[in-house]
């Protein structure tokens, strides 16, 4: 039986972590053993999204292309692809990308809170929601952020270096994914060219890009920061599994207001 995409993505987090370990305690027998298991997992990662990214029938041309699923549905497969939080304008520009289709945007504005409704109302029914990514510091909300709820705690909390590592992450998604491509559509190479331009080294030219380029320089400088910014994420994410009940570690606290009144008495 396949092992579901979102255990493949927690084996892959805890294989880097114990690579990590292994080489910063010296011991380059058991680093070398744990990357080969990580590479054999991120095969299969890419084996399985691959799998799930595989071009589906042509709709019937009475109905609006890009309405065979629902849009929650719609939203997760782009946010797979991405692996990391990501704003409705990058969810949707993903869609268009690589599934084809119209995603309407409007649509994912209230699509989290659809999401909590159902959680509270039904914990659990559903495989998966869509949720928010936290803010590290007072773990609400992050704006504009969605996320998937089985993704690990750490990968939705938002820290200082977040954004950024966070992009060069979904850089190389992307790049993975264009790679895999036989024939890459004009939209997904245009959506990487957006990425590739911010990113040293990245790309020439859009007429020169190549996708193996642009991810070798996402990881080049993700090397840089990801480490602090996992430590700050782990941080955070144990205080919200300490601090919050289950639905606000999927959709965050509630910001308390104190009036000036009340902070004078």
């Amino acid at each position: 039986m396949a092992e579901p995409l979102e255990e493949l993505e927690r084996r892959i987090d805890g294989l880097r972590t114990e690579v990590r370990r292994a080489a910063m305690s010296g011991d380059p027998a058991r680093a070398r053993e744990l990357r080969a298991g990580l590479r054999r997992a991120e095969r299969t990662w890419d084996e399985a999204l691959a799998a799930m990214t595989t071009p589906t029938p042509e709709p019937d041309p009475v109905r609006p292309a890009g309405s065979l699923l629902p849009i929650r549905d719609q939203v997760h497969r782009a946010l797979t692809l991405l692996g990391v939080p990501s704003a409705p304008k990058l969810i949707v520009a993903v869609h268009s990308a690589f599934f084809g289709g119209e995603m309407a945007g409007a649509r994912l504005t209230s699509l989290r809170r659809d999401e909590e409704r159902s959680f509270r109302s039904s914990p659990h029914a559903r495989p998966y929601y869509l949720c928010s990514a936290l803010t590290a510091d007072r773990l609400v909300p992050a704006r504009g952020l969605l996320a998937v709820s089985t993704w690990p705690m750490p990968r939705r909390v938002i820290g200082p270096l977040s954004a950024r590592v966070d992009f060069l992450l979904a850089a190389i998604g992307l790049s993975e994914q264009v790679d895999r491509m036989s024939e890459p559509p004009l939209p997904a190479l245009s959506l990487l060219w957006r990425f590739a331009t911010n990113i040293p080294g990245a790309a020439e030219s859009f007429d020169a890009i190549k996708p193996a380029r642009v991810a070798d320089a996402a990881r080049a400088e993700l090397a840089i920061h990801h480490e602090a910014d996992q430590a700050h994420r782990e941080v955070a994410a144990t205080r919200a599994r300490t601090q919050l009940d289950e639905i606000h570690q999927l959709f965050g606290s509630a910001l308390k207001v104190v009036s000036r009144a009340t902070t004078k008495n």
